[in-house]
């Protein structure tokens, strides 16, 4: 599976602000993009060094069309996996 237009974009451009909900309340964060080696599969995913709730993780990486990745876990969009980001 090729990478979605929109994840393409954030690929190129390195970085991207995306405001997320911590602890109660709305900010800004900035995600960067690297590549992450699983096995024998090295894909994209959005990091930050930032703790991020599960099910907001789940959100970012669902809108994002990107693997999400913060301190405490790593989200997949929905029904991908890390072969679907190379």
């Amino acid at each position: 599976m090729a990478l979605s237009e929109k994840a393409r974009r954030i690929v190129d451009m390195k970085e991207v602000k995306i405001r997320v909900i911590r602890s109660g309340m709305y900010q800004k964060l900035t995600f960067t993009v690297r590549r992450e080696k699983m096995g024998d599969v090295e894909y994209y995913e959005l990091f930050t060094e930032r703790l991020i709730d599960a099910s907001e993780l789940t959100r970012i990486a669902n809108e994002m069309m990107l693997p999400v990745r913060a301190e405490n876990g790593l989200a997949f969009p929905k029904g991908t996996s890390a072969r679907d980001f190379q």
